[in-house]
Parts: structure tokens; sequence; C-alpha cells
């Protein structure tokens, strides 16, 4: 003990090292140990000296590190850091962490020494958990991902993900460049892509191609691809989905729908167009419902300067003027029901067999009050004798709105005009108009919630009227169409099958 306290030449070389050293004899005592060794276990300057080796081991460590300790020092073979063993120390506050040991044994003076170098790998354990961590992500991914050499091409690595649906081996794709698998790209079409990657003018790249299985399938796919670096190689990373789903998805919308092309932003424009219905629903709103209550308010504060009785005229023109406001707002607080009932599939339909004629005198007498100076309904002829099996409410309330519409959208002294017919299989009803009409262009859009065509935007509306109508239609097997012409009008029409 004495000898390593004299000894000045242990401390100035432990002390001159990055490395924690601690020195035991074959009783497992320390005898000496520098500042880093100190420091990395939370004790003083010499605090160690004179203390058990097993101190700074985990409990269930200490019994096997006893059989461990005698074998080396019997052995006496030298253990570098390199191969040295993973083991955890403990702090003195009990605290543990992982740490390296390379053990170098010697004699002196006849007794036999161990010197310990000692690094805390902490920080190598984290980035080594981050590492693996992250390689199981790019591994388990059922993307595929690959790694391949910027100017070779060849594959440096390929996650199961791609080997699962190429149907290669790992070793059978490190023979392999990614040009065996994309037969689309040739090196030089695969070198003048990748150029503004190498040049930094572009920090990824995205672009569909095809890719060819091991037993010559192929497949469409969509390639994200990166540049990165590893050592002083560059690499390209691509990540590649698999996009036979989507494109036979788009393949049907384009036989259904007739000059119309699903493009692969729309997924991402999804969230953006949410945002604007939503900015648009909030502004319908606040414009539908500010207009009649300064409405209604003006009349009330009007209505208590008329207190004369030869006043009562003016007193009854603006109650006429709140009663009218607030059946328009009850009847957009209506709709906003009849959508939220429509949409979570709560309405209930209720057939029942009723005569057209009362449904129509009763439509018609309340659009009356709506009329326009020198607007005229024209009633339908000969319906008196026909009954149908259908939901009257339902009937109602789609007549009413495009009656209501053709009135507001109307100018003075036109013809509104009511037409019925009716065969064996179906019914049906027409409601004609001399007004606006629809642009031709905005016409696929007219039964769409909240649209409303560009030449009516100053008129009173919300949009969803119409939609509502076609849900209800469309729920009890009827259609809803129209024609229009701009500024010429418009014929909208129901119908209904009668069996």
């Amino acid at each position: 003990m004495k000898l390593f306290e004299q000894n000045n030449i242990f401390r100035i070389l432990s002390e001159a090292i990055s490395e924690g050293i601690l020195i035991v004899n074959d009783k497992q005592t320390i005898v000496a140990s520098n500042t880093v060794v100190n420091t990395m276990f939370g004790y003083e300057e010499e605090g160690l000296n004179g203390e058990n080796l097993s101190i700074l081991l985990p409990k269930n460590s200490r019994i096997p590190h006893e059989t461990h300790f005698k074998d080396f020092l019997v052995k006496g073979k030298k253990r570098s850091m390199g191969m040295g063993l993973d083991l955890e120390g403990v702090r003195r506050d009990g605290s543990k962490f992982p740490l390296e040991i390379g053990l170098n044994p010697f004699s002196l003076l006849r007794k036999k020494y161990v010197m310990a170098l000692v690094v805390d790998i902490t920080e190598r354990k984290k980035a080594e958990q981050a590492i693996d961590h992250w390689y199981r992500i790019f591994n388990e991914s059922l993307n595929e991902i690959f790694v391949f050499d910027a100017e070779s091409f060849t594959f440096l690595d390929v996650n199961y993900g791609a080997r699962l649906n190429l149907g290669y081996t790992i070793e059978e794709l490190e023979e392999k460049s990614i040009l065996d698998v994309e037969p689309k790209l040739t090196q030089e079409s695969l070198k003048r892509l990748i150029r503004p990657l190498l040049n930094g003018v572009e920090e990824k790249i995205e672009f569909e191609t095809i890719h060819r299985r091991k037993d010559g399938s192929t497949y469409p796919v969509e390639v994200h691809l990166q540049l990165s670096t590893i050592g002083k190689k560059k690499v390209c990373v691509a990540i590649v989905l698999d996009i036979t789903e989507r494109k036979n998805y788009t393949q049907i919308l384009e036989n259904k729908v007739e000059q119309r092309t699903l493009q692969l932003s729309e997924a991402l424009k999804a969230e953006k167009k949410l945002n604007e219905l939503k900015t648009k629903f909030l502004s319908l709103v606040s414009h539908e419902f500010k207009t009649p209550l300064t409405s209604i308010l003006t009349s009330t504060s009007l209505l208590s300067k008329y207190t004369e009785e030869n006043q009562q005229d003016k007193r009854d023109k603006h109650i006429d003027t709140i009663k009218t406001k607030v059946r328009y707002l009850d009847n957009i607080l209506t709709d906003f029901l009849s959508i939220e009932r429509l949409d979570s599939d709560k309405v209930k339909y209720n057939t029942t067999l009723f005569s057209l004629s009362k449904v129509i005198n009763e439509v018609v007498y309340n659009a009356n009050t709506l009329l326009k100076e020198g607007q005229r309904i024209l009633y339908p002829k000969d319906i008196d004798g026909i009954s149908i099996s259908f939901d009257e409410k339902i009937m109602t309330l789609a007549l009413s709105n495009l009656l209501h519409n053709a009135i507001k959208y109307s100018p003075e002294n036109t013809n509104i005009e009511l037409m019925v017919e009716k065969d064996e299989e179906s019914l049906t009803i027409k409601i004609k108009d001399e007004g606006l009409g629809i642009p031709e262009e905005e016409q696929p859009f007219v039964f769409d919630r909240y649209f409303r065509a560009s030449n009516v935007l100053t008129t009173q509306g919300t949009g969803i009227g119409l939609n509502i109508v076609k849900q209800h239609m469309s729920n009890l097997g009827g259609i809803v169409s129209f024609e229009s012409e701009l500024n010429k009008g418009s014929t909208f029409v129901v119908k209904i099958p009668i069996k």
C-alpha cells in the first residue's frame, strides 16, 4: 500500500490518460485509483483505496465476479480494451451505469495485482440503442427501403419489406443493383435523375415507376429518393410505396367519371379542403344569421317609436318583417338539423298514401307570400285525381325548396310553372323558372353541400337546400335533376317511382 502511495510515477501516468484506472490486489482490495475513476463512481480522491472491489458492482454480479476474478489471476492473460467485458457499475449513490473494463495482470514484489482500465459507456450504449431502434424500424417496415451506392448503384442494404415484395433474399440482392428491379430506368437516366441530389439542388426526388419481382411480374411504385452518406461514401436512400391499390382505385374512378383524373396530391389536399369547408361554413352561418338578425333588431327598435293608434300599419309592417326573418332563421336551423340527421343516419321515413294536389296546394300557398312584384305561379293541370305512396313531409320539403329557389333567383314579372307527368312507372314534377340560370361550368357542383353559383353570391342562401333534397330523394329511391341555361332559366325535376 505504502509503495503505491510513495510512487508518484503511477499518479502522474494515471492522471494523464482519459480512462479510469483501478489497481486491485489478489484479495480484490483496491490499492490505487485515479481521479477519472473516482469521479466516475462518485468518490473523493483516494476514497476507494482500501475498499473491496465488490462495492463497485451490483449485488447480483458479485459472486460470479469472484469466480471470474480467481480464474483470471490463475490464467493471468491480458484482456485488451477492444475485447473488454461489458459490465454494470454502481456509483456511491447507488445508481447503475454501463461500463467496459480492460484487465491487465502484473506482479510486484512477488505479489499479484490487476490493473483495470474502466470506461463509462453510457453514451455509447444510448447511441447503440438508438441505432438498433432505427435499424429495427428500417428492417421491419413493410414499405420497401433500399440503400444503394450513388455511383455504382449496387445495393448496400435492403429491408425486409422490399425483400418480401420482390421475392429475393438479401444475399441475392447484394449481387444486384437498383437497375435490376427498376426496368424503366437505365444507368444514364438514373444518373440524370439523381444529379440534382448530388449537386445539392434538390433534397428529395419523388417519381413513379415500376418494380420487377424475381418471378418477372411488375407492380407500380412511388419512389421517394434522398441522398445520404456512409463514412465518406455517398449513398441513395429510396423509400418505395407499392401503389397497386391506389392505381386500381384511380382506374375505377376514371371508368365511372369521364374526363376526371385522380391526382396523387389529392390526399395531401384533403386537410386543406376540409379547413376551407369549415371556413366557408362559418362565414355562411355568420352572414346568413347576421342579416336577418339586423333586420329583426331594427324593426324591434322602430316598433317602439310608433305609439299612436293611427300608426298601426307601420307597426304591422315591422311585425311582418320580424315574422319573415324569424321564419327564415328557423328554416336555416331546420336545414342544419336535417344535415346532421342525414349524416348520422337518424332519419326515419314514413311512407303513406296522400293526394298530390293537397301537397302542391300547401306548397304554392306558402310560396305566394314570397313572390316578387309581378311574379306568378302557374298551377299544374289535371292533378286532382293523383294519389301517391311516398313520405309526405319529404315531398313537401323538396317541392318547397325548389319553388322557393325559383322565386328567389327569378326577376320580377316572370312566371314560375309547375308541371306534373305520370305514367305507369313513375311520377315526374317539374318546376320551371325564367331566372338567372346556372353557369355551365358550375352545373356539376349544384348539389354539393354549401355550393353557390358565382352569379348568385349576393343573394341570401346557404347552399344546403338542394343537397338535402338530393339526399332525401336518393334515400327514398327518387331522382332530382335539372336543366339550366344562363340568363334564360332553369327546370328542376323530381322523379319518384310509383311501384
